[in-house]
Parts: structure tokens; sequence; C-alpha cells
């Protein structure tokens, strides 16, 4: 299991939870700020020291907990605390900082099972477009398209808000992540090849905003692309 432990402690997770020491398990400390929930792509369950300021560790708890990807959010707090605790927070659990290491990896496991368990079936399905999380597979009328990561990752995000214009840089950090440093041309050539693979019939649902960005278009409300389209994608693949 990989955690995210967000902490402010100099000694890090070490120091907040000694009990780490004795699991099996990969542990990444990052600072107590907005910023550190980029990280919780990677992670199983995110950790949130409530031990020093309780204002952080409560803005940090809902944030977290309504970050996308979802992840359990455990806070850590001392006994003493706890009658400050409130499920507004949006945690899914909580541990004292000297908890042992049985209970620890029980409830960090219980904390991931349940989060496992509880997660409806991650697929998008627009008209006859469905886009499976799980599986990583693209079905149109019931054909598997063959997409590359970022293709998948692109069409994903289109498909999980239909109708929503997204801009360039957001689907920069979207798929490419906050640390790339590549131009949003980088979005352009992938949207041209996405709209190659859905082919003549399906190809007009990803519509160009003009100055903007795209967004995806279920079928029937689309019937073509404009001279704004076209005009807009020959200036970005010049």
């Amino acid at each position: 299991m990989h955690l995210l432990v967000l902490t402010e402690r100099s000694g890090g997770s070490a120091e907040l939870l000694p009990g780490l020491e004795f699991l099996d398990h990969s542990v990444q400390d990052a600072p107590l700020q907005p910023d550190s929930l980029q990280a919780m792509r990677r992670c199983d369950v995110v950790l949130i020291d409530a031990t020093v300021d309780l204002r952080r560790a409560a803005g940090a708890s809902r944030a977290a907990s309504l970050h996308e990807p979802a992840r359990p959010v455990v806070v850590v707090m001392p006994e003493g605390a706890l009658a400050a605790i409130k499920v507004t927070w949006g945690f899914d659990d909580w541990l004292l900082p000297q908890v042992s290491p049985a209970e620890l990896e029980t409830r960090l496991r219980l904390a991931r099972d349940r989060a496992e368990t509880d997660q409806p079936q991650r697929a998008a399905n627009v008209g006859d477009l469905v886009v499976d999380e799980d599986s990583y597979q693209v079905r149109l009328r019931g054909e598997p398209l063959d997409l590359t990561y970022k293709e998948f990752e692109l069409l994903k995000a289109l498909a999980n808000a239909p109708n929503r214009v997204f801009t360039r840089e957001l689907l920069l950090q979207e798929v490419w992540g906050y640390d790339y440093f590549g131009g949003s041309r980088t979005v352009d050539v992938h949207i041209r090849r996405l709209r190659a693979k859905l082919g003549p019939e399906y190809e007009q649902m990803i519509v160009t905003v003009r100055g903007v960005g795209y967004k995806l278009v279920p079928p029937g409300q689309r019937t073509h692309r404009g001279p704004e389209d076209l005009e807009e994608e020959a200036s970005a693949a010049s």
C-alpha cells in the first residue's frame, strides 16, 4: 500500500506515526498544504496530521475528500483534540499517534477496502461511447478502440463531463500533470488523433470551442463541425 502523509513535523511520518516503521508500506511525506494533494493520484490512503494545527488539518481533510481521484482520508490527532473533530472534515477514519502497528495496519487496510467496495463502477457512457476507467478500455458501439494511455486519459476527462468546455491548460493539468512543461499544442495533436480513431461518424463528438479548448458533445446534439472548428484545427496543426 502506498501512503501519502501530509505533515509539517520535522521528523515527518516517522515522528507522527512511529508504528509505520513496523509495517511494509511505501510512505511519501508531503507538506500540509493544497499543492501536496496532487500526489493523491499515486497513493492508496491519505493521512493528515492534525496534531499541531487543527484548522489547517481540517482544511486539508476537506480538500482531500473532494479531490479527484478519490482516496480514503485518515486523520491523525491526539486524544485531547478528539472533541474538535467534525464530520464536515470529510475524513473516512481517525487514528491516535501512538496507535499500535497491528491496529494501524488494520485501520489502513479497512479504509482502503471500504473505499474500493463503495466505489461505483467507473464508466462514462456518452451515447455509443463507453469509457471504462477500471479496464482502461474505450468501446464505440461495443467495439474496442486502440488508444494510447494519454489518448485514453484525454477522452476520459472529456467524457466524464459531457458538454463541459475544457481549456487546453486544464486538459494539460488533468492528463499530463502540473509538472509538464510542454505547450498546449500537445493537446491539439492528441485531439486530432482521437478524432481520427473515432472515425468520420463520431469525430464530431469532440467539438472545438474557438479560442478556449474542447468539449465532448453526445451524438445528436451536434451534427457538424463548423468553420471555426476547422480554422482553429488548421492553425494548431501549422
